[in-house]
């Protein structure tokens, strides 16, 4: 009996590790993974896409956003049941020579206590 469910457990999270890119429309995933922080303004050239299809993303887990986005430019940890993934849209502090009065626009992936993502956001407000 061990043995069979120490089995489905290894092929549980095998599956789980699985997972594939999300579809991006016509979203330049070239430009969006070269433009980290926002720092280049190549992110924001398809803010209209990224309104159009951001709803689905829900559902999504967080590997099939890493591996669709590339790692985010931050992860906030806002208890143990919820993160959020940042993706800057527009040059955020972490570029060279940037000082912004004003928080920058960013693309906020609320990722669940399964690591799901429950809520997609563009806003320049924090979390």
């Amino acid at each position: 009996m061990k043995f069979s469910i120490a089995l489905l457990a290894a092929v549980l999270l095998s599956l789980a590790g699985c997972s594939s890119k999300l579809e991006t429309g016509t979203l330049n995933m070239e430009n969006w993974k070269n433009d980290r922080y926002g720092c280049k303004g190549l992110r924001i050239q398809d803010l209209e896409e990224l309104q159009r299809i951001k709803n689905s993303f829900l559902g999504a887990d967080n590997q099939a956003l890493i591996k669709t986005f590339g790692r985010p430019d931050r992860v906030e940890l806002v208890d143990k049941s919820q993160s959020f993934f940042f993706y800057f849209l527009e040059p955020s502090e972490n570029c060279a020579g940037v000082e912004s009065e004003k928080e920058p626009l960013k693309v906020l992936f609320r990722m669940n206590a399964i690591s799901k993502v429950s809520e997609v956001t563009i806003t320049t407000l924090n979390p």
